[in-house]
């Protein structure tokens, strides 16, 4: 376990001997992490070695197989699942790979669903101006389905950054995308960290992302 005086730490997401695997069979250690307010690392590997379970393990979504991690002074293995959900929705911000979105929904809406699941109040006046720090203002009416995909990644960076989070967690974000889009969508989210105060943890086999983080977690696959 963490350190009583570890909780006074500066850092807003930290791993401790990390272990991470399914169904109790280890997958693969993780080196540990400190980050502060707008740090970013890249959890770079190729496909397989346990960069999406580690993210979703930082996001409190999967329990590690030992090891601890604490986010914005609070050890998720100390929590109940309530209390996980609650740190997840307030102070972790998700993108995933595949952008998740609600048909019939305008893209203002989309951006709003987070809080509106979390119980925090739908600032619809922080949301536009969020969809305008991501170019995507004009979007805000359409529905979300009629979006393409980099305006729906747009949208979700947007959406994770609503309720100021701590950490923001993203999963493969320049999947499929050409050089140049690549190097927006990374400027983007490292940009929108800096100017909120988060910490930013990108995974990816995308190499071309290298210069936008301070640290690089190379992830191999266990033996």
């Amino acid at each position: 376990m963490v350190a009583k005086t570890d909780v006074l730490s500066p850092s807003v997401i930290q791993t401790v001997g990390l272990q991470i695997g399914h169904r109790n069979v280890a997958l693969t250690a993780v080196p540990d992490m400190a980050l502060g307010a707008g740090e970013a690392r890249l959890l770079l590997g190729p496909s397989g070695c346990g960069k999406s379970t580690l993210l979703m393990t930082l996001a409190g979504l999967v329990a590690p197989i030992s090891g601890d991690v604490m986010v914005d002074r609070a050890q998720l293995g100390d929590l109940s699942p309530a209390q996980r959900d609650r740190v997840r929705g307030r102070r972790i911000g998700l993108v995933f790979q595949e952008i998740h979105g609600v048909a019939g929904l305008s893209v203002l809406a989309n951006v709003l669903l987070g809080a509106f699941a979390v119980g925090m109040p739908q600032d619809q006046d922080r949301a536009m101006v969020l969809l305008d720090r991501v170019g995507a203002a004009s979007l805000a009416r359409r529905p979300f389905e009629t979006l393409s995909r980099g305006e729906a990644q747009r949208v979700a960076i947007a959406r994770a950054l609503l309720l100021s989070p701590a950490v923001i967690l993203a999963d493969e974000p320049t999947a499929s995308l050409d050089d140049i889009n690549a190097e927006r969508v990374a400027d983007l989210l490292q940009a929108m960290a800096h100017e909120t105060g988060a910490a930013l943890i990108i995974a990816t086999h995308d190499r071309r992302l290298g210069r936008h983080v301070e640290a690089v977690v190379e992830m191999t696959r266990s033996a």
